[in-house]
């Protein structure tokens, strides 16, 4: 199988959200995902953009067909400086194990160097043993003494 990693375009959004919709499942959190299209398009590509994401496209009967993605956006630390926040890398079920994640992430990495960030950070759930599996073959520190807080309007 081939796979190519490119930079993600306003068309790949409907295909984008199916994805994050399957990993809601994943996550058995379904009905979080309360992003509309038109939102989830301006955020990515209106006139003041907050995300970009790399996309994984192989062939399916002769069309171009996204196996996964990986989002991210940039963060300011005062203590750091410039750091990339990968908000969700997601392959599609039937496509993991094929090495797609790897070749994400390693985009995610060379586009952090490029632009001369600081780092990159990202959550992950204590029970996704896969992913965080993931993580460790690129020596990832998880930090036991930050909590996430949130408050949703």
């Amino acid at each position: 199988m081939s796979i190519k990693i490119r930079i993600a375009q306003k068309e790949d959004c409907p295909r984008l959200l199916e994805l994050i919709r399957e990993l809601a499942e994943y996550e058995k959190a379904p009905r979080e995902v309360t992003v509309s299209l038109e939102h989830f398009e301006n955020a990515g590509f209106g006139p003041a953009p907050v995300w970009k994401a790399f996309v994984a496209v192989t062939v399916e009967d002769g069309q171009e067909f996204i196996a996964g993605f990986a989002l991210y956006y940039i963060r300011y630390s005062t203590w750091k400086g410039c750091r990339m926040y990968l908000e969700d890398i997601v392959v599609s079920e039937r496509y993991r194990g094929k090495g797609i994640g790897k070749l994400l992430f390693d985009q995610l990495i060379a586009e952090a160097k490029e632009k001369q960030f600081h780092g990159l950070t990202w959550q992950v759930l204590e029970w996704n043993e896969p992913a965080i599996n993931f993580y460790k073959k690129y020596n990832a520190k998880f930090d036991p003494e930050w909590w996430n807080g949130s408050i949703d309007f």
